[in-house]
């Protein structure tokens, strides 16, 4: 929330220049507040896992949200009970006629697939063009991003000779201009979970995209187009403590090749887990909220 000062306090105009949200007097009496409509689309097979995740990161600032779950249409999920669905998610139809200042799209286990393979595709460009219309700003997450980096801007995916495992430190590019850094550590850490990426040079040709992280480990970390509304994750701020944790054990379960996530375990036995992203994931959700949702959206579409 903004901090209310007289505009010709010598403060006001050094904090304004800090990306310090403040607001004049004149400004605060009146300005009308309402919640803040948040949509989530949840492509993840763990439903509740992956909803309570974001909801708790949204619940990190004193603004208002409320929470719009939706989930496809065309594709019916096998892990969660269709009464569930009903009774807490809604379909691109039920939304598809209303506004949100902000959208959450979910990464999904279809990575290693071609985009036009994936069954709810054609529902996802249409959410897509949705989003591009009637949301304010819209953060996409790992394969949401690749999804939607593909879609928009025709930046293919490749596959990776290993799976990228484990939580990796990064550093900020243009941190002086980038509200979601404000509060940031120089160096912060993201968990990553994936069998794709995308070429960092093929991102760099286009010109409406800014690179915001990068690493050697896992490649494009965050970007962000221009104008704000289209932020990407490749990682999972999002993630519990545990959830690395639950996903080394689910394929050494299914025999499936992989090395325990890197800089994660904090014993020999791998069952202690150390979260050491958690400050980081509550400071760029709030500034998102904060910076390119609340600050920027209209009182009435």
């Amino acid at each position: 929330m903004p901090i209310v000062i007289p505009k010709d306090i010598p403060a006001y105009s050094k904090l304004l220049k800090e990306n310090i949200f403040v607001m004049n007097n004149e400004r605060a009496f009146s300005q009308d507040i309402r919640p803040l409509e948040i949509a989530i689309l949840n492509l993840m097979p763990t439903k509740t896992e992956t909803e309570t995740q974001f909801m708790r990161l949204l619940s990190n600032s004193p603004l208002q949200v409320n929470v719009t779950l939706i989930n496809t249409k065309t594709y019916k999920s096998k892990n969660t009970t269709a009464e569930y669905l009903d009774k807490f998610y809604k379909n691109f139809d039920d939304i598809k006629d209303k506004h949100f200042d902000g959208m959450i799209i979910t990464g999904a286990p279809v990575e290693t697939m071609a985009f036009e393979d994936v069954k709810y595709w054609e529902e996802l460009k249409q959410i897509f063009d949705f989003a591009d219309k009637n949301v304010t700003s819209t953060i996409y997450i790992c394969w949401g991003a690749q999804a939607a980096l593909y879609y928009h801007y025709g930046i293919q995916k490749t596959e990776l000779p290993e799976k990228v495992f484990g939580v990796f430190a990064h550093e900020k590019h243009n941190e002086q201009h980038e509200p979601l850094f404000k509060g940031i550590d120089d160096v912060f850490y993201i968990p990553h979970s994936r069998h794709t990426t995308v070429n960092i040079e093929d991102v760099k040709k286009i010109k409406d995209l800014i690179i915001l992280s990068e690493t050697k480990e896992t490649g494009l970390s965050i970007a962000k187009s221009k104008d704000n509304k289209k932020i990407f994750l490749t990682g999972h701020m999002e993630y519990d403590r545990n959830t690395l944790k639950a996903e080394y054990e689910r394929d050494l379960a299914k025999n499936l090749p992989i090395k325990k996530p890197l800089n994660y375990f904090t014993d020999d036995t791998c069952t202690k887990a150390c979260k050491s992203w958690a400050s980081t994931a509550n400071l760029f959700y709030t500034n998102w909220l904060n910076y390119y949702v609340y600050q920027v959206t209209p009182f009435e579409f």
